[in-house]
């Protein structure tokens, strides 16, 4: 935990994140959702001015089997989540775990303070941080 006693995102995120990039195929996020058994990839910024986005599991879901896409030739930009709702990492577990229930998100990334994600926060692992505390 970080030195202070309330607890924050980056005391409860998984560090663990995959990203790919806007102009890759379905089928290539496909594979990658795949190898690392996740739900979701970080789309990387084109630069600093740029925002985050996300693509995941839901999304090719909908935007591609459901609508009939071929996902080799579906690219991820056509898909993705963007803007998303992001969680600054010395934000209060409460307080994330209220805006994530608000906004009926299961996940947000977590960012510094550059707005570089740095992990990704789930809505079960903040409600339980909060029910142990």
């Amino acid at each position: 935990m970080t030195d202070d006693t309330v607890p924050r995102v980056e005391d409860y995120m998984s560090k663990t994140f995959y990203s790919i990039h806007r102009d890759a195929t379905v089928h290539e996020a496909i594979s990658l959702l795949k190898q690392h058994d996740v739900n979701s990839l970080i789309v990387d910024r084109n630069d600093e001015d740029d925002e985050i986005g996300l693509v995941t599991v839901a999304d090719v879901a909908r935007e591609v089997i459901g609508k009939h896409k071929p996902p080799d030739r579906t690219y991820v930009f056509e898909i993705m989540s963007k803007p998303i709702v992001t969680l600054p990492a010395r934000m209060k577990v409460a307080y994330a775990t209220r805006l994530l229930a608000s906004l009926d998100l299961s996940q947000a990334v977590v960012t510094n303070e550059s707005r570089d994600p740095i992990g990704i926060a789930n809505r079960r692992d903040l409600i339980f941080a909060c029910l142990d505390d």
